[in-house]
């Protein structure tokens, strides 16, 4: 309801003598003819409410005041005004590329279209069809398009994605590894698990040659061939993959953590600054996976249990949710003491007292 009151208004019925004939305009979504326009921009058309609606929660309300110089008709023979152009769009696709990542973040699927769509589309207006710069959005689509289970779709759009690398055999290890990862999650969704394992291994082969072995970018791609392995009953070498994973992230978490103690001796600083909530979403679902998997096994392994929810209560102490730290700061504590002398249990027993401090701390405007 309160979206529907959102948007009630925003539209009108095209009028076809505003506009000259052969000049049909179609819908932002589906590319059908279209019947109703924005009110606000005057740019944007719609075949029904029903999808101009699904724009605006998706987009259009961000980027709606960014359209009206874009698609208004100019003849630009300024070089100068050519140049703004290309920069306004520029910040269209970045702003739609954010949006997208965003929901797809959330889970929110279906609100991630419309801006992965529009990403897509001004791309293509800025590089031309079949660059590598349309990459980004077809993989966004793809993912969006996942999550609905929509797989047909997303076979066609890793189709294009694959052609528009094969064209451009230059591309940087980053775009292959791009690549490969979304073709291994398709993969997996479909069930073929061999060709899901072949991507995730080229996926760690390009983030290795991009960022070095042991760095946290390549550590998603062995956590996906984990998983894979995992659903083929291959527990063993999960459990080595999910090990060589959770030393990773607890290594880059625990530097993060020391800088951040080190900084803020010096000055306050924001712990939402170390890394985006959509980034702190992702790295809590593949720890708290881990932790989750190892804690169902028959033999549980107690280190490997402190050392993950040691991970998670750092995490969540740099993002700034000491309720979560705690949490798993004491879940890390009780593993960590069950095994004499163990290395882990004098930090996490650091961490939890900064935990603490922070809580009694006054808040500002109490008492």
């Amino acid at each position: 309801m309160e979206s529907e009151l959102q948007t009630s208004g925003v539209t009108s019925n095209i009028m076809p003598l505003a506009f000259p004939r052969g000049k049909e305009k179609f819908c932002e979504l589906c590319k059908r003819e279209a019947y109703l326009q924005c009110n606000r921009c005057r740019v944007t058309f719609y075949c029904n409410a029903e999808h101009q609606q699904a724009d605006w929660v998706g987009i259009h309300e961000r980027i709606c005041h960014l359209l009206v110089r874009i698609r208004t008709p100019t003849e630009m023979i300024d070089h100068a005004a050519r140049r703004d152009d290309q920069l306004r769009k520029a910040e269209l696709i970045e702003i739609c590329r954010l949006v997208a990542q965003s929901k797809l973040s959330e889970g929110k699927y279906e609100e991630a279209l419309p801006a992965a769509h529009c990403c897509l589309h001004t791309s293509i207006d800025v590089h031309g069809p079949n660059t590598v710069q349309l990459l980004p959005s077809y993989l966004l689509l793809a993912e969006a398009n996942m999550g609905l289970d929509n797989l047909a779709v997303v076979a066609e759009l890793l189709c294009q994605a694959k052609w528009v690398v094969l064209k451009h055999p230059e591309s940087c290890p980053l775009i292959q590894q791009q690549l490969h990862r979304s073709l291994g999650r398709f993969h997996a969704a479909d069930g073929n698990l061999e060709a899901a394992l072949h991507h995730f291994a080229n996926d760690v082969y390009f983030s290795s040659e991009e960022y070095g072995l042991d760095s946290i970018n390549a550590s998603k791609g062995y956590f996906l061939m984990a998983e894979v392995f995992v659903r083929q009953g291959k527990i063993p070498v999960a459990r080595s993959l999910y090990s060589k994973v959770a030393h990773t992230w607890h290594k880059h978490l625990s530097n993060l953590l020391y800088h951040r103690t080190e900084i803020s001796q010096k000055r306050a600083v924001s712990s939402q600054s170390f890394y985006e909530q959509s980034q702190r979403v992702e790295m809590d679902e593949m720890l708290r996976a881990m932790l989750e998997f190892e804690q169902k096994q028959f033999r549980k392994d107690g280190a490997q249990i402190a050392l993950l929810a040691h991970s998670l209560a750092m995490l969540w102490f740099l993002g700034g949710d000491l309720q979560k730290a705690l949490g798993f700061g004491t879940t890390a504590l009780q593993a960590s003491q069950q095994i004499t002398k163990h290395d882990l249990t004098e930090p996490v027993q650091r961490l939890l007292q900064q935990v603490q401090s922070l809580q009694t701390e006054p808040q500002p405007g109490s008492g």
